[in-house]
């Protein structure tokens, strides 16, 4: 049998002809409205995929977008996260990469990147575990979930809801996958020499180490930043924070964008499971935060699929499946335009930045 979590074509042709796709697509919208209408806030909603599967191309997206519209009230914001995979289980990844991201280009409002290799590496590095699980993966990025979600079960001095994050984020309507981070990532038997203050925090947000996906963001210009604090944390100390990182040299900030920062206070602190890696502490901060620097990423994955497709390796079992040859190509030339978007964004070529988007 074919592994199905491999490969993109199977799920997209494969399954969209045949009668258990037919039937798997009726269930799957049955399923979500029904979820839905028992919930008390549908906001609340996300969607999670991983693009290196390939596994929630277009057709699944429509059944989710559909759903969701239905039960919204008109509110199309639909955030997703995206799973990239540096440390692959598959040879057919940056196929499954590039073409999920441009089927899903213009179905996605805003798109939260996590990168494998790099949670791994904040595992290993900050939380002393050798051989991190999936595990300790999950419930490091659960955190940056429950932060985001928490002004909707909470009370704060500034929540932030998810409306806010894409009319903040996405300056254009392609540039929609901002950065996460998450400070602090402390060990249990660290937590009580790692420096917790509001400052410290939130510096530490903005260290390539934290980022939750390999790239440097002191080579890229910062288009917004939203820090979503948690715990004990008083207005007056983020203001203080937020004046000493524009004070800083490594971070940069585009010239169309003097403001920069959108600010969430919760009083609730992070919870830190019993027997866990993360220790319980009392004030925490998630960093999102649109920069030019995640087109290293893009490059990556864009360099990798020119080294199997120039070969045309592996092509023949998608074409085999009904998918056209050119796709490869249309999909490749769109991850080409979002990287020139990026540079463009990076130049502050603002005179006809409205007119190329």
């Amino acid at each position: 049998m074919i592994d199905i979590s491999e490969q993109y074509f199977t799920c997209r042709y494969r399954l969209k002809s045949s009668f258990l796709g037919i039937i798997y697509k009726k269930a799957a919208v049955i399923m979500v409205e029904f979820n839905l209408k028992t919930l008390n806030s549908w906001e609340d909603q996300k969607l999670w995929f991983s693009v290196a599967h390939g596994m929630f191309n277009e057709k699944q997206r429509k059944i989710f977008s559909v759903s969701f519209v239905l039960l919204s009230q008109g509110n199309d914001i639909l955030p997703s996260f995206y799973f990239f995979s540096e440390v692959s289980t598959a040879v057919v990844e940056p196929y499954n990469s590039i073409l999920m991201t441009h089927s899903n280009m213009e179905y996605s409002d805003c798109s939260f990147m996590v990168d494998n290799e790099a949670i791994y590496d904040i595992c290993r590095q900050k939380l002393d575990i050798d051989r991190p699980t999936y595990k300790n993966l999950n419930r490091l990025i659960s955190q940056v979930v429950s932060s985001v979600t928490a002004s909707l079960r909470f009370d704060g001095a500034l929540n932030v809801d998810l409306n806010e994050f894409q009319t903040n984020l996405v300056p254009y309507p392609r540039i929609h996958f901002p950065l996460t981070a998450y400070a602090p990532v402390l060990c249990t038997h660290k937590s009580f020499h790692g420096g917790m203050t509001v400052p410290e925090i939130t510096a530490e947000c903005f260290e390539p180490d934290n980022q939750m996906v390999k790239c440097n963001p002191r080579n890229g210009k910062y288009m917004a930043c939203c820090l979503l604090y948690r715990g004990d944390v008083v207005p007056k100390d983020v203001n203080a924070s937020i004046e000493m990182l524009k004070s800083r040299t490594g971070i940069q900030f585009v010239k169309w964008s003097p403001t920069g920062f959108k600010i969430g206070i919760n009083y609730q602190p992070p919870t830190a499971v019993p027997g866990a890696d993360l220790a319980q502490v009392q004030r925490a901060v998630s960093l999102l935060s649109n920069t030019t620097a995640i087109a290293e990423a893009w490059a990556k994955l864009n360099h990798k699929f020119d080294l199997m497709y120039n070969r045309r390796a592996f092509v023949h079992w998608y074409v085999a499946e009904g998918m056209e040859e050119g796709e490869f190509g249309e999909a490749r030339e769109d991850l080409a335009a979002l990287e020139r978007d990026y540079a463009e964004v990076a130049n502050d070529s603002s005179d006809n930045m409205l007119e190329e988007f």
